[in-house]
């Protein structure tokens, strides 16, 4: 990217400073938490976010050198850097037609800046790469001479696989999710260094600035491409595959790249909804809901879920938080990372998920560890195994409480929820500060839910509810007001 050479703007003809780079960046997100999203955006970001007529999409504009930022995001699955949007695209009625259009489209679309855009992120996630070898290895050296790896290693074939990630005893976190797990002090260094790499990739030119043009000479190296089509809508005379095929036809023609669907280095991508049309760039490589989970269960709830379920009840500084049905930790480990200033505690009825949940934190600490100038004190997070009905924990000692419900079909079953269901909502009221207490639940049995909301509305009283889509699913997220009615402190419904 050309940029205005002077510093000091002497002489008679000082150039204008070139224009900023920026990007519209399109976000797929948990469906019903898109308000949510958007307010994430609005307060990170600075950036004012806009909602897809299309569900489960935001989008919004920032500069480039804010991608780092961007990637840190806790509410959005996968990012997308937006070529152009189409409000009202008129498809024609017969399939050939309309399938040559959007061939003819690719040679109109402003591929430019976008692509600008694709590699600084590209260049970015190589230095974050980089950084991360270095500081393991600083991780390695400290530790031999101190003599003291026990257990080091113990899953060297795990963390090989996770090229570029923050390794750690436990398991590899994936590419995507961009070191969000960090303490403040950690993440304004990270922020710091991500800054100054865009900024120097913005100034000085990635490095590869010929890979995306259009048959540039020399030796620059033939990127390998794939374009995916996400269509909704009934009025199309074509399908998704159709769609992509010749789009991505059109592409390769277009730019000299190599087709490849599982080697690729770009992602071009074609959404469109009944008539709104949007070309993008991916910008992640894996869903960023995975960040946290490295052990995960029959039912591992998305970190981005979590996150929209946690903020939906607004904890505030102090607030104890329990989810007293964690499975593998998703929902505290979300929270201890994202709210520090208040205090976590998880637990299950299962072994098994307590010992995944328990991995899962030590993954964390691990990699947390693994950061070159770590002061981490560890996070403000227990896990205990105990039983649902009969929670060791005080009366009315709970600030809120967040948790995913047994849906009653991988766990448990729907005949099993008819009892479960009142027997929870009465001990989370027994433990629930009255009056101000709150809690988030997730449930698919919507039924058996009300029904058992019904009989406590003495004690619960529904607020908002977020209808949202798990695994295909059509469930919803709760917000219940605890009442100042005390609760009974026997259990008879277990």
């Amino acid at each position: 990217m050309a940029e205005a050479g002077g510093g000091s703007g002497c002489g008679p003809a000082a150039e204008a400073p070139a224009p900023e780079l920026a990007a519209v960046v399109g976000a797929t997100v948990p469906t019903g938490f898109e308000l949510t999203a958007a307010e994430e955006v609005q307060e990170k970001l600075g950036s004012a976010a806009r909602i897809s007529r299309d569900r489960g999409k935001i989008y919004f504009e920032v500069p480039a050198r804010s991608l780092p930022q961007v990637h840190r995001l806790r509410s959005v699955d996968n990012l997308f850097v937006v070529v152009q949007e189409f409000k009202d695209y008129p498809f024609k009625e017969n399939k050939e037609d309309a399938l040559k259009d959007l061939e003819d489209l690719v040679k109109k679309l402003p591929w430019t800046d976008p692509l600008k855009v694709w590699e600084l992120n590209n260049s970015l996630k190589k230095r974050k790469t980089k950084r991360k070898k270095h500081n393991l290895q600083g991780t390695a050296s400290k530790e031999k001479l101190h003599d003291n790896g026990e257990e080091e290693g113990a899953d060297q074939k795990d963390a090989s696989k996770q090229e570029g990630s923050a390794q750690n005893a436990a398991g590899g976190e994936p590419i995507g999710g961009q070191d969000t797990e960090k303490t403040q002090g950690e993440e304004e260094e990270e922020d710091d260094n991500d800054q100054s790499d865009a900024k120097e990739e913005l100034q000085g030119g990635s490095g590869s600035e010929g890979q995306a043009g259009e048959g540039q000479a020399g030796q620059a190296k033939v990127l390998k491409f794939r374009v995916t089509c996400n269509r909704a809508g009934e009025k199309h005379s074509f399908t998704s595959n159709e769609a992509a095929r010749d789009f991505g036809g059109a592409v390769q023609e277009h730019f000299q790249w190599k087709a490849d669907m599982t080697n690729f280095d770009v992602e071009v991508l074609l959404n469109i909804h009944s008539n709104e049309v949007v070309v993008g760039i991916a910008l992640t490589e894996e869903s960023l809901h995975r960040r946290n989970i490295t052990h995960f269960g029959p039912t591992t709830l998305r970190s981005t879920l979590a996150y929209g379920m946690l903020r939906l009840c607004d904890p505030q500084p102090t607030d104890i938080i329990v989810d007293p049905m964690c499975g593998t930790g998703a929902i505290p480990i979300e929270g201890a990372t994202e709210w520090p200033s208040c205090y976590h505690i998880a637990g299950d009825n299962n072994p098994q998920a307590v010992k995944r949940a328990a991995n899962n934190i030590c993954s964390l600490l691990k990699k947390n560890e693994n950061k070159e100038s770590s002061t981490s004190l560890g996070i403000p997070l227990d896990i205990i195994q105990w039983d649902i009905c009969n929670l060791p924990l005080r009366t009315g000692s709970v600030d809120i409480i967040v948790t995913d419900m047994p849906f009653g079909k991988r766990i448990g079953s729907k005949k099993k929820n008819w009892d479960l269901y009142p027997a929870c909502l009465m001990e989370m009221g027994r433990i629930c500060t009255p009056g101000t207490g709150r809690a988030v639940l997730l449930t698919q049995d919507k039924k058996c839910f009300a029904k058992a909301l019904s009989r406590l509305g003495h004690i619960w009283r529904r607020g908002q509810t977020v209808w949202v889509n798990v695994g295909g699913l059509h469930a919803a997220v709760y917000l219940l007001k605890r009442t100042w009615e005390r609760a009974e402190e026997k259990r008879s419904f277990w």
